[in-house]
């Protein structure tokens, strides 16, 4: 079967537009423009507020926990980690043991976090209206159920 003819198989269409894995990816995608774009004058991303603000809640954390917590592999997360301090907005440090790294917010990560917070509730408050206020609560419980029926089975 040539790419033209599995372009063209209704099972494979089927199977594209039905795949969770693809939808939620496409979801995450726009879902993530959209909040980058209102946040764009803060100077942060989605993804980087959503990083100082697991920082800030946890406090000095391990990248271990950190990625844990956020659900990202360790990897992914201290590449994106190396941007945030480069930028001065985390400090990574040696852990008791000296092959963990411990990650702290800086005074210059608080003060971009909260130069953020503002855009990131026009971001949501956006979002929830385009949703209606119902649809979006069981939006969020629904991929809440997802992602721990997901992390029961590994």
């Amino acid at each position: 079967m040539t790419t033209s003819d599995t372009a063209n198989d209704p099972t494979q269409v089927r199977i594209a537009w039905h795949c969770t894995c693809f939808n939620v990816r496409r979801a995450s995608r726009a879902v993530t423009e959209f909040y980058d774009g209102i946040m764009a004058p803060s100077g942060l991303k989605a993804t980087q507020f959503t990083m100082l603000g697991a920082v800030s809640l946890m406090g000095p954390a391990s990248v271990t926990r950190l990625a844990e917590r956020l659900t990202l592999d360790r990897t992914t997360l201290t590449r994106n980690l190396k941007v945030l301090s480069q930028q001065r907005l985390v400090a990574i440090s040696a852990g008791e043991d000296r092959r963990e790294r411990v990650v702290s917010l800086t005074d210059a990560g608080q003060a971009a976090l909260d130069r953020a917070t503002p855009a990131w509730h026009e971001a949501q408050a956006a979002l929830v209206k385009k949703f209606g206020e119902e649809r979006w609560r069981r939006m969020i419980e629904d991929m809440a159920k997802l992602g721990a029926l997901l992390n029961e089975n590994s």
